[in-house]
């Protein structure tokens, strides 16, 4: 799991589980659920359906203080701020789209789409001994791309032998065929179930 991707789940479950308890918490006080199940609740929080969260005396209770205005609109504008930094990261692209190739000035304006380097890159992939199937795409900027494959492997390959045909095969390709001095990848193996036998 990319590591953008983990922290977005982390975040939306953390403040999804925040919202869910509130919300069953206030409802229990709403259905009166405290009394007829005899049970207790935090000080201060709705227990009845009359209730409030946030009584008078507890929302007016600093708004005469000097720095009560100021600390809201500091905290707001870090919330803010914060929300528009999330919105911008999920925005910025995560591929390289077209990647310039390097080697003789000549190719210096050619550009290849990360599309077709990936689907060049699978099917070689595939073409290695022990692999079933193969799937590339490619990530990063295009300055500095990086390659992740997913590899299915026969039910009798080995993955060490894979990975080397691997980073001397179609990775070199790759490389060599962009100009690049280096190609970054990530590989995830796995391999193809067996098929049942059946016992004589």
């Amino acid at each position: 799991m990319k590591r953008k991707s983990a922290v977005n789940r982390v975040l939306l479950a953390l403040t999804g589980a925040v919202l869910l308890g509130a919300g069953l918490l206030i409802l229990a006080g709403g259905f009166d659920l405290y009394r007829r199940w005899h049970l207790t609740a935090a000080e201060g929080w709705p227990t009845t359906p009359r209730d409030v969260l946030l009584r008078d005396a507890d929302r007016t209770r600093w708004t005469g203080e000097g720095w009560w205005w100021p600390a809201v609109i500091a905290a707001l504008a870090i919330v803010l701020l914060l929300a528009l930094w999330w919105l911008l990261t999920q925005l910025r692209r995560r591929h390289p789209g077209r990647i310039p190739l390097g080697g003789p000035p000549d190719l210096a304006s050619v550009e290849l789409r990360e599309s077709a380097l990936g689907d060049v890159l699978a099917a070689d992939a595939r073409q290695q001994p022990g692999v079933r199937r193969a799937r590339a795409r490619m990530d990063g900027s295009p300055g500095h791309p990086v390659a992740h494959l997913h590899l299915t492997l026969d039910p009798d390959g080995e993955p060490g032998p894979v990975l080397e045909g691997l980073c001397d095969g179609p990775l070199e390709r790759a490389r060599q065929s962009t100009g690049r001095t280096r190609l970054p990848a990530w590989a995830q193996l796995q391999v193809a179930p067996h098929k049942a036998h059946r016992a004589e």
